[in-house]
């Protein structure tokens, strides 16, 4: 295997093209042909977890932050960052990174979130636009069926929980081909009525590539004729942020409680308790301040996130119930959820759960 083997893998979990725009994802470090001899999932890539991948003898460490945030104009080891990139380059150890790609996958960083509270009906809190796009294109009538299952075999036409989904509209399509057109169908230089079918689908825009490349193969023609729309839905399965139910409610006080314990955290910072039971609840691991509005919205009767500012807990505004983990303790068990992941993908590879604790906010 080789490292771009694994990144394969990590971008069928969560596919880079649903990274926030300010994010820096991907292999940030290292070739992605150098051949594999193990890999190392971290929360954070600091100097203490590369020398931890050296004895593990990893040569690739899976992270979830990126250790290259902003763009780096020397590596003279002054700060950390550059010296976690020096190490790196210098032991031959791949450093590639998931960040908003997982925070906005289904079963990514808020899935297991939801996972550790057990909690069921499950929704995406904020979803995402723009990341579904429709196909149209005119086929000869004879060989829509093939186009279509082509299209559909590469992933276009799936809505939600149904797959092999399109229109089909037949009519009639005329063209007239030039001195230097080479027509499968009809002859040059004389127009040409040919009854087609118009196939659309919609795909994921990850799969754009694939999808125009099976359209371009399987289509007949040699000039082919298609049109891509982005459209305005809003994607149900990519998304920040979840929210889901518990199975049996609580007061806010047996809540604080159980949250406390299921996510391992020894601080909770929290607004006002309401005088109604918790039920459904909203949760976003890192920073989540942005998403108050959304869970308010949702109608959940508590957010878990982290981050808030003294500010932010006025936003509450005796609606919801916001409770702060801490960041490191709202992302913690994603690192677990990357090495179950690899290790039922690849079997043939030591998939290292690293050891290391990397939260930098210390409690007295």
């Amino acid at each position: 295997m080789i490292v771009q083997d694994v990144i394969n893998h990590l971008e069928e979990l969560a596919p880079l093209a649903y990274a926030e725009d300010f994010d820096n994802v991907g292999l940030l470090v290292g070739n992605k042909n150098e051949k594999l001899t193990g890999v190392l999932v971290t929360l954070d890539t600091l100097e203490a977890v590369v020398d931890e991948a050296i004895k593990e003898n990893c040569n690739l460490i899976v992270s979830f932050h990126p250790i290259i945030f902003k763009g780096l104009k020397k590596l003279t080891g002054k700060s950390y960052v550059e010296r976690v990139v020096m190490k790196a380059i210098k032991h031959d150890v791949a450093i590639y990174t998931m960040h908003t790609a997982l925070d906005n996958a289904l079963h990514g960083v808020n899935d297991m979130i939801c996972n550790q509270l057990k909690l069921i009906n499950k929704h995406i809190l904020i979803p995402q636009s723009e990341t579904i796009k429709k196909l149209t294109t005119y086929v000869p009538k004879g060989e829509a069926e093939q186009l279509r299952n082509a299209l559909f075999n590469v992933g276009a036409g799936s809505i939600g929980n149904y797959n092999d989904c399109s229109f089909n509209v037949e009519g009639y399509g005329t063209f007239n081909g030039s001195e230097n057109s080479n027509p499968t169908k009809g002859e040059k230089g004389k127009t040409h009525t040919e009854i087609e079918t118009k196939i659309t689908v919609t795909y994921a825009k990850h799969i754009e590539a694939k999808v125009i490349k099976t359209l371009f193969d399987s289509h007949s023609y040699e000039e082919v004729a298609y049109e891509i729309t982005t459209l305005e839905n809003k994607n149900q399965n990519i998304g920040m942020g979840m929210t889901g139910d518990l199975k049996e409610p609580m007061d806010a006080s047996s809540f604080l409680n159980y949250l406390k314990t299921n996510m391992n955290t020894g601080c909770i910072r929290h607004s006002s308790f309401l005088n109604k039971p918790i039920k459904k609840v909203a949760v976003l691991g890192g920073s989540g301040s942005f998403a108050i509005e959304a869970a308010k919205s949702s109608g959940a009767d508590a957010f878990i996130t982290a981050d808030l500012k003294y500010h932010d807990f006025f936003t509450a505004e005796n609606h919801i119930l916001l409770a702060d983990i801490g960041h490191y303790e709202s992302e913690q068990f994603t690192k677990n959820l990357l090495v179950a992941y690899l290790t039922k993908k690849i079997t043939n590879f030591a998939i290292v759960l690293s050891k290391t604790n990397t939260n930098p906010v210390k409690y007295f």
